[in-house]
């Protein structure tokens, strides 16, 4: 049976930040912690072994694939830091025009430091994502 590699667990987001090597990335780190704390109302919890996540939902797609996912979330990894935002709403692709420096995949956003961004649009791409998983999957117990 698959078993999903992010999963939420016990694992101390302080010390996963402490262990970033470039200190800029973990003051960063820190920067993004307080913004989605603040604008999500949820405490930061580890999904794997390097995403910090805050809120959470389950999903089930029409195949039948279902699992638990963080609402938003963020990693700062070795190249760029990775946002991790809803997918497949306009209002997100409209928000990211004002976003500031970035790179965009499907899932993910990513940047290279907070200076290169808006946090305005940044707390507005968080409440978007939740806003847009909430009428998404109705049923889904958020947390």
């Amino acid at each position: 049976m698959y078993e999903p590699k992010m999963k939420e667990n016990d694992n101390s987001v302080i010390e996963f930040i402490e262990s970033v090597d470039s200190l800029k990335k973990r003051e960063d780190a820190y920067k993004l912690l307080d913004i989605f704390t603040e604008t999500t109302g949820f405490p930061a919890k580890m999904w794997g072994p390097s995403m910090i996540g805050f809120g959470a939902y389950h999903y089930k797609y029409e195949s039948g694939h279902e699992g638990d996912a963080p609402l938003v979330g963020f990693s700062p990894r070795k190249a760029k830091i990775s946002l991790y935002f809803a997918t497949g709403d306009i209002e997100r692709e409209m928000l990211l025009r004002d976003f500031g420096k970035h790179t965009a995949g499907k899932a993910c956003v990513y940047i290279n430091k907070v200076d290169d961004i808006h946090v305005d649009v940044l707390q507005a791409l968080i409440t978007q994502s939740i806003t847009f998983l909430r009428k998404t999957y109705p049923e889904a117990k958020i947390q």
